[in-house]
Protein backbone atom coordinates (compact mmCIF):
# COMPACT_ATOMS: atom_id res chain seq x y z
CA UNK A 1 0.00 0.00 0.00
CA UNK A 2 1.85 2.98 -1.29
CA UNK A 3 0.71 6.24 -0.48
CA UNK A 4 -0.84 8.25 -3.21
CA UNK A 5 -2.21 12.17 -3.98
CA UNK A 6 -5.26 12.39 -2.70
CA UNK A 7 -7.89 10.96 -0.03
CA UNK A 8 -8.85 7.30 0.25
CA UNK A 9 -11.70 5.73 1.35
CA UNK A 10 -11.35 3.03 4.05
CA UNK A 11 -13.81 0.68 5.60
CA UNK A 12 -13.80 1.87 9.34
CA UNK A 13 -13.26 -1.55 10.60
CA UNK A 14 -9.96 -1.51 9.09
CA UNK A 15 -8.70 1.81 10.70
CA UNK A 16 -9.40 -0.04 14.09
CA UNK A 17 -13.18 1.22 14.93
CA UNK A 18 -15.75 -1.41 16.64
CA UNK A 19 -17.97 -1.00 13.69
CA UNK A 20 -18.02 -4.32 12.64
CA UNK A 21 -21.62 -6.23 13.49
CA UNK A 22 -20.06 -8.17 16.32
CA UNK A 23 -17.92 -4.90 17.46
CA UNK A 24 -14.76 -7.08 16.86
CA UNK A 25 -11.63 -5.29 16.36
CA UNK A 26 -9.29 -6.19 13.20
CA UNK A 27 -5.72 -6.48 13.31
CA UNK A 28 -5.07 -4.89 10.32
CA UNK A 29 -5.95 -1.62 11.44
CA UNK A 30 -2.64 -0.12 12.29
CA UNK A 31 -1.07 -0.81 8.95
CA UNK A 32 -4.41 1.28 7.13
CA UNK A 33 -3.78 3.88 9.82
CA UNK A 34 -0.14 4.98 8.46
CA UNK A 35 -1.25 5.49 5.24
CA UNK A 36 -2.52 8.72 5.96
CA UNK A 37 -5.03 11.40 4.23
CA UNK A 38 -7.65 8.76 4.57
CA UNK A 39 -11.87 9.09 5.36
CA UNK A 40 -12.91 6.21 7.02
CA UNK A 41 -16.45 5.14 6.73
CA UNK A 42 -18.68 2.20 8.03
CA UNK A 43 -21.92 2.30 5.80
CA UNK A 44 -23.84 -0.13 8.11
CA UNK A 45 -23.43 2.46 10.87
CA UNK A 46 -23.82 5.35 8.11
CA UNK A 47 -27.35 3.88 7.46
CA UNK A 48 -28.31 3.45 11.05
CA UNK A 49 -27.49 0.09 12.35
CA UNK A 50 -25.98 -0.17 15.86
CA UNK A 51 -22.95 -2.18 17.15
CA UNK A 52 -23.09 -5.10 17.61
CA UNK A 53 -25.75 -6.21 15.44
CA UNK A 54 -27.47 -9.03 14.06
CA UNK A 55 -25.32 -9.88 11.10
CA UNK A 56 -26.76 -9.42 7.52
CA UNK A 57 -26.39 -11.24 4.15
CA UNK A 58 -27.69 -10.10 0.91
CA UNK A 59 -30.45 -12.30 -0.43
CA UNK A 60 -31.43 -13.22 -3.86
CA UNK A 61 -28.70 -11.57 -5.64
CA UNK A 62 -26.09 -9.24 -5.41
CA UNK A 63 -25.25 -5.71 -4.08
CA UNK A 64 -26.16 -4.08 -7.68
CA UNK A 65 -29.29 -6.31 -7.24
CA UNK A 66 -29.93 -4.38 -4.22
CA UNK A 67 -29.50 -1.14 -5.55
CA UNK A 68 -31.60 -2.07 -8.52
CA UNK A 69 -34.62 -3.12 -5.86
CA UNK A 70 -34.16 -6.87 -6.94
CA UNK A 71 -33.05 -7.98 -3.93
CA UNK A 72 -32.98 -7.45 0.04
CA UNK A 73 -30.30 -7.64 3.21
CA UNK A 74 -31.71 -9.53 5.54
CA UNK A 75 -30.15 -10.53 8.89
CA UNK A 76 -29.58 -13.47 10.82
CA UNK A 77 -32.97 -12.81 12.50
CA UNK A 78 -34.93 -12.63 9.52
CA UNK A 79 -35.05 -8.84 9.40
CA UNK A 80 -35.15 -7.08 6.41
CA UNK A 81 -32.33 -4.42 6.78
CA UNK A 82 -32.21 -2.97 2.76
CA UNK A 83 -33.03 0.40 3.55
CA UNK A 84 -29.89 0.65 5.80
CA UNK A 85 -27.72 -0.84 3.83
CA UNK A 86 -29.15 1.89 0.78
CA UNK A 87 -28.78 4.47 2.77
CA UNK A 88 -25.45 3.66 4.34
CA UNK A 89 -24.34 2.96 0.39
CA UNK A 90 -25.40 6.46 -0.35
CA UNK A 91 -24.50 7.89 2.47
CA UNK A 92 -20.82 6.67 1.76
CA UNK A 93 -20.68 7.58 -1.76
CA UNK A 94 -21.55 11.50 -0.76
CA UNK A 95 -18.70 11.57 1.73
CA UNK A 96 -16.51 9.93 -0.94
CA UNK A 97 -17.51 12.52 -3.55
CA UNK A 98 -17.40 15.40 -0.89
CA UNK A 99 -13.61 14.26 -0.18
CA UNK A 100 -12.32 13.93 -3.75
CA UNK A 101 -12.06 10.53 -3.72
CA UNK A 102 -11.17 8.32 -6.86
CA UNK A 103 -9.87 4.81 -4.44
CA UNK A 104 -10.93 2.58 -1.61
CA UNK A 105 -9.87 0.27 0.83
CA UNK A 106 -12.70 -1.66 1.82
CA UNK A 107 -13.29 -5.19 3.74
CA UNK A 108 -13.83 -8.27 1.99
CA UNK A 109 -16.84 -10.48 2.79
CA UNK A 110 -19.10 -7.80 3.76
CA UNK A 111 -22.29 -7.42 2.59
CA UNK A 112 -21.68 -3.25 2.35
CA UNK A 113 -17.83 -3.47 1.51
CA UNK A 114 -17.41 -6.92 0.51
CA UNK A 115 -16.85 -7.88 -3.74
CA UNK A 116 -20.43 -7.51 -4.53
CA UNK A 117 -21.29 -5.44 -1.54
CA UNK A 118 -24.20 -2.43 -1.95
CA UNK A 119 -21.81 -0.10 -1.07
CA UNK A 120 -18.70 -1.33 -3.09
CA UNK A 121 -21.16 -1.96 -5.89
CA UNK A 122 -22.37 1.92 -5.66
CA UNK A 123 -18.59 3.54 -5.47
CA UNK A 124 -17.49 1.16 -8.57
CA UNK A 125 -20.13 2.80 -10.81
CA UNK A 126 -19.27 5.84 -9.68
CA UNK A 127 -15.48 4.92 -10.80
CA UNK A 128 -14.13 4.60 -6.98
CA UNK A 129 -11.66 2.17 -7.59
CA UNK A 130 -11.62 -0.14 -4.91
CA UNK A 131 -8.94 -2.72 -3.09
CA UNK A 132 -10.58 -5.45 -1.07
CA UNK A 133 -8.34 -6.42 2.15
CA UNK A 134 -9.30 -9.37 4.16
Amino acid sequence: MTKQNGKILVSACLCGDKCRYDAALLAVGPKIKKMGNIVSVCPEKLGGLPVPRAKSFIKNGTGKDVLLGAAQVVNEKGTDVTKQFLRGAHKALACAKKNGVTRAFLKSKSPSCGRNGVAAVLLKQHKIKIIWVD
